[in-house]
């Protein structure tokens, strides 16, 4: 089931009670929902099942055409285990994949409001009798070991990253620790479930390594049973050499993987750090050292989610309208790929705007008049209506043109 993200406190305080719907039938998220929002999967979660069909059906080809044939070649009974061994290794993988794909990675609840600004903004032009507008930070500092790192603000989920976060564009979720988004697994990989993606990639290079290998032990006991060159042994067996090709083609992949996030763990990056930051060429604060670092990744407690998927809705009482007259959002005048991309921003012409409005809601004015060049009674406040009108057009047009642009922007005072 697709949902979408509930608020930001949905995560630890929402109440088993109320009628109100159930976190994860509210999520404004792109996540999907198995089994009453237990499992927790990304938009793109189809293509987990292309990960467990590469995984299982050459595991089966092997068990079918090597493994049983094996069965009767080695003494005491050994040639059981190389197919018992081989079905345990999968269904162990298999768990991994589970376990990476199907759990929260870290998500981070939204807010349901904007944090309360700090400050004027003093290149905002305002007039006599308004009031200045409030802006938000974009960034803020924070002292990591000692070094100052940028936390940025997300106007989607309305919150200031922690350090290592970051929003992903794909599951449209700030996770904690954000790694990557991993199409194989259709899941995002963070805090909460990097631990068991490397297991799953490692495992998977140790199957595929399983599987070579006793594809040669096959070939070889074929050549001595028979007492013929290694080429028309391996022509006895062409399930052995489909395997052989695969398996080796695969390793690469996943064994290049494997040491590329060994890396990472023994320098305590990311992904995303590693690509955008490059740790290499200046301090990287969370670097404790090889063997804390690996010590972080398997051998800490997982935190816990902080979103209940099962529970409901905290529903706000008591709570006033949040009063904003003159807020401004921190990215206000940015498209959204400026922010995150650096690109030169485009021009909030306020002024120009509001000209434009108003010529607008003069021309509909103008239609209205009957010939002695007086007002219909039809709508005595007949400006205000057709500046209203004129502000939706305006806004719709705003909004096509960035469509990331967020509505809790900027409200005059009156």
């Amino acid at each position: 089931m697709n949902g979408a993200s509930a608020s930001a406190s949905a995560g630890a305080g929402a109440g088993a009670g109320g009628d109100g719907p159930l976190v994860y039938e509210a999520w404004k998220g792109s996540n999907v929902f198995f089994l009453q929002g237990r499992f927790i999967f990304g938009p793109d979660a189809r293509s987990l099942f292309v990960t467990m069909f590469l995984i299982v059906a050459p595991v089966s080809i092997f068990c079918a055409f090597v493994a049983r044939e094996l069965m009767d070649n080695f003494s005491y009974g050994l040639g059981v285990s190389v197919m018992i061994a081989a079905v345990l290794f999968t269904a162990y993988d298999l768990s991994l994949l589970l376990l990476t794909s199907g759990r929260d990675p870290g998500i981070i609840p939204r807010n349901a409001h904007p944090p309360e600004p700090e400050g004027f903004d003093g290149n905002a032009e305002v007039g006599a009798n308004q009031t200045p507008p409030l802006r938000l930070p974009r960034v803020k500092d924070v002292v990591v070991n000692g070094i100052t790192v940028k936390t940025k603000y997300c106007d989607t989920c309305m919150l200031y990253r922690p350090p290592r976060c970051s929003h992903c564009s794909i599951c449209n979720n700030c996770v904690e620790r954000f790694d990557h988004h991993c199409p194989w697994v259709g899941q995002c990989i963070g805090l909460r479930n990097y631990r068991f993606f490397y297991m799953f990639v490692f495992s998977t290079t140790l199957l595929c390594l399983y599987v070579f290998g006793f594809c040669w032990v096959y070939i070889v006991k074929i050549r001595n049973a028979e007492q013929i060159t290694i080429w028309k042994a391996m022509a006895k067996t062409p399930a052995s050499i489909a395997l052989i090709i695969y398996t080796f083609i695969a390793v690469w992949f996943v064994g290049g993987l494997s040491v590329f996030h060994l890396y990472l763990m023994s320098t305590n990056q990311t992904t995303y750090e590693n690509f955008r930051y490059r740790y290499d060429q200046r301090a990287n604060p969370y670097n404790r050292g090889v063997l804390e670092n690996i010590k972080e990744i398997f051998f800490t407690p997982i935190p816990p989610s902080k979103n209940n998927f099962r529970g409901r809705v905290p529903q706000e009482q008591g709570l006033r309208p949040r009063a904003t007259n003159g807020f401004m959002s921190p990215n206000m005048g940015r498209a959204v790929g400026d922010i995150e991309m650096g690109r030169k921003p485009v021009a909030w012409d306020e002024p120009r705007m509001a000209a434009e409005i108003g010529d607008l809601g003069a021309g509909l004015s103008n239609l209205l008049e009957d010939k002695d060049g007086r007002f219909r009674s039809a709508s005595p406040d007949l400006s205000r209506d057709a500046l209203a009108v004129g502000g939706g057009l305006e806004e719709q047009g705003s909004s096509a043109m960035n469509p990331g642009r967020t509505s809790w922007g900027v409200e005059t005072g009156r």
